[in-house]
C-alpha cells in the first residue's frame, strides 16, 4: 500500500476543506446567503468542492486517467449537491426530492455503477440499486439533526470501507475513501458542538449520496461467503437505524412517518440530560460498533456471520426499548 501518496491526499483533501469551508462562511455571513439562523449552511459546498477537486487531481496523478466509476460518483453527487442547495435556498416539495434522487441514481447506473448480485438478473440489481441509493442518502439527511453527528457518521464509514477496500487490496476505492474522509474531517473543525457551520441539506444529501454509492463499487466477499451481501448494511447500521427507530417512534404515536419530530436518538440522548458533546460520543460509539460489525463480517464464514448479524439486531433492540421510553 502506497501510505505515503494516501496520507499526502488526505492532508490535501483536510487542508482544502479547511480553506473553502472558512471561506465560504465568511462570504455567507457578510452576504446573508445560505444564513437562514445565523448559522451558515455552506459545509456541504466546502466538502463537495474539496472532495470533487482532490479526487480529480489524485486519480490523475496516480493513475493516469479517472475511473468510470469515479466520473459517475462525481457527476451523480453534484447533481444531489446542487439539488441540497435549492433545497437549503427553499424548501422543495417532497416529489421534487425524489425525482432529483431518481434522476441522479440513474446516472450512476448508466455509469455502470450498480448491485451485482449474481442470480437475480439485471433488472432487480438496478431496482435494488435504486431503492439503497435514495433509502441511504435519505437515512443520512435525517441523521444530520445535531451538530456533528452526520460528519462523524461520515468519516467512520468511511474508513470502515477503508479497512474493506485495503483488505481487498482495493487501492482505487481505498484512495476513494480517504480523500472523502479528509474533506469530512476538515469540515468537522467547524461542525464540532458548538457548530459554526452547518452541512445542510446540500452537504448530508452529497455525502449520503456518495457513501451509499462506495458500497457499490466495493467487493465484500467471494460468492461462496453470501452473508458478506450484508456487510454495508451493518457498517451503515447508524443512520439506518436512526431512521427505522424514527418511523417507529411516529407510528406508534400515528403520527406520519416522514412528518418532522424530536424522535432521533442523538435529541433523545439529549432529553436524558446528556450534553451534546456527550451525545454526540454515545452516536460515535453506535457507530463505531456497526461499523466494526460490518467489517467482520465480510471476513467471516457464513455461520459465524449469522452470529453476528443476530448480535447488532439484539443490539439495537435493546437500543429501541431503552430510548422509546424518553420523551
Amino acid at each position: 500500500m502506497p501510505v505515503g501518496k494516501f496520507l499526502l491526499t488526505t492532508l490535501v483533501s483536510f487542508f482544502c476543506a479547511i480553506i473553502f469551508v472558512f471561506f465560504f462562511r465568511k462570504f455567507s455571513l457578510s452576504s446573508k446567503i445560505l444564513n437562514p439562523k445565523g448559522t451558515p449552511l455552506v459545509g456541504g459546498v466546502g466538502i463537495w468542492l474539496s472532495f470533487t477537486a482532490t479526487c480529480l487531481v489524485a486519480f490523475f496523478f496516480y493513475y493516469g486517467m479517472l475511473p468510470q466509476e469515479v466520473k459517475g460518483m462525481i457527476f451523480a453527487s453534484s447533481a444531489m449537491l446542487i439539488f441540497g442547495l435549492l433545497d437549503d435556498c427553499r424548501e422543495l416539495s417532497i416529489i421534487a426530492k425524489f425525482l432529483v434522487q431518481i434522476i441522479a441514481t440513474t446516472v450512476l447506473v448508466i455509469f455502470g455503477i450498480r448491485t451485482q448480485i449474481v442470480y437475480i438478473g439485471a433488472p432487480m440489481n438496478i431496482l435494488i440499486t435504486f431503492i439503497w441509493v435514495i433509502g441511504i442518502t435519505n437515512a443520512f439527511n435525517h441523521l444530520d439533526v445535531m451538530d456533528a453527528v452526520a460528519a462523524a457518521t461520515a468519516m467512520i464509514v468511511s474508513l470502515a470501507f477503508l479497512v474493506i477496500s485495503i483488505l481487498n487490496n482495493d487501492l482505487k476505492t481505498a484512495l476513494f475513501s480517504l480523500v472523502l474522509f479528509g474533506a469530512v474531517s476538515g469540515f468537522m473543525i467547524f461542525n464540532f458542538p458548538p457548530a459554526k457551520v452547518y452541512m445542510g441539506n446540500s452537504g448530508s444529501h452529497f455525502v449520503g449520496f456518495v457513501l451509499a454509492a462506495m458500497t457499490l463499487v466495493i467487493s465484500y466477499a467471494p460468492m461462496e461467503r453470501k452473508i458478506a451481501l450484508f456487510s454495508p448494511l451493518l457498517i451503515l447500521g447508524l443512520p439506518i437505524f436512526d431512521t427505522l427507530f424514527v418511523i417507529l417512534m411516529r407510528i406508534s404515536k400515528r403520527q406520519l412517518p416522514f412528518r418532522k419530530s424530536a424522535d432521533h436518538l442523538p435529541l433523545r440522548f439529549l432529553a436524558l440530560g446528556y450534553s451534546k458533546k456527550q451525545s454526540l460520543l454515545f452516536m460515535c460509539l453506535l457507530g463505531v460498533i456497526f461499523a466494526l460489525f460490518g467489517i467482520a463480517l465480510s471476513r467471516v464464514a457464513n455461520l459465524l456471520g449469522l452470529i453476528i448479524i443476530v448480535a447488532a439486531f439484539c443490539l439495537s433492540t435493546v437500543i429501541t426499548l431503552r430510548m422509546s421510553k424518553v420523551s
